[in-house]
């Protein structure tokens, strides 16, 4: 649900769907999932999850990104996975990717 997924960003909404497409025309990237993590300044921030073809960095995507998307829709934090980020279904796992993160932040 767009709803539930959206981002609160020190004030303004970030939908995942948007950041997502975006990471998504990146030629090294096979899937992304964006999720909001608890930020004391911000509110959230906006986390990128990324599994990739081949090597990847930070800054490559920073730069890729730059010019799709406004600064406070970009992602603050990224993270480089192997494993999909898809269900059997198709659909972002976001819900229990977000909460794997959440949990372990709390630790």
């Amino acid at each position: 649900d767009r709803d539930t997924d959206m981002i609160l960003v020190g004030g303004a909404n970030v939908y995942p769907a948007e950041v997502e497409s975006a990471l998504d025309e990146h030629p090294a990237v096979t899937s992304s999932c964006v999720v909001g993590l608890p930020d004391d300044e911000y509110g959230n921030v906006v986390h990128a999850i990324v599994q990739a073809s081949e090597p990847l960095t930070r800054a490559e995507l920073e730069e890729f990104l730059r010019s799709k998307l406004t600064k406070y829709k970009r992602p603050r934090t990224y993270e480089f996975v192997r494993e999909p980020l898809r269900g059997d279904d198709g659909k972002v796992r976001r819900s229990a990717l977000r909460a794997q993160r959440v949990a372990t932040a709390r630790r």
